[in-house]
């Protein structure tokens, strides 16, 4: 129980001095351009989290329309799951 009270202090401190160097930045010279410019990060971030979550339904979609035309083209799934592989692991290795 002792090492939990100390944690919330630990932490209550820390909270205090991250919110006293927030105060002492924006008052100086400066300062309010450096918070914006972290809102605005923070904000840009936001968003790109949102787009990226977006790519796991665009992935499925594709997937789908590949086996679509994987079957009009009457090609087998397993060369199509390794010309598939294969372009992910260039991806990657490229990246």
């Amino acid at each position: 129980m002792a090492e939990t009270d100390d944690q919330k202090t630990m932490v209550g401190k820390l909270a205090d001095v991250g919110g006293d160097a927030i105060q002492r930045i924006g008052s100086a010279p400066g300062g309010d351009r450096l918070l914006n410019a972290l809102n605005s990060t923070r904000d840009r971030m936001d968003d790109m989290q949102k787009k990226m979550r977006g790519l796991d339904a665009v992935e499925q979609r594709l997937e789908e329309v590949e086996r679509r035309l994987d079957k009009l083209e009457g090609k087998s799934t397993s060369a199509a799951r390794a010309s598939s592989s294969a372009k992910d692991k260039k991806t990657t290795s490229s990246s």
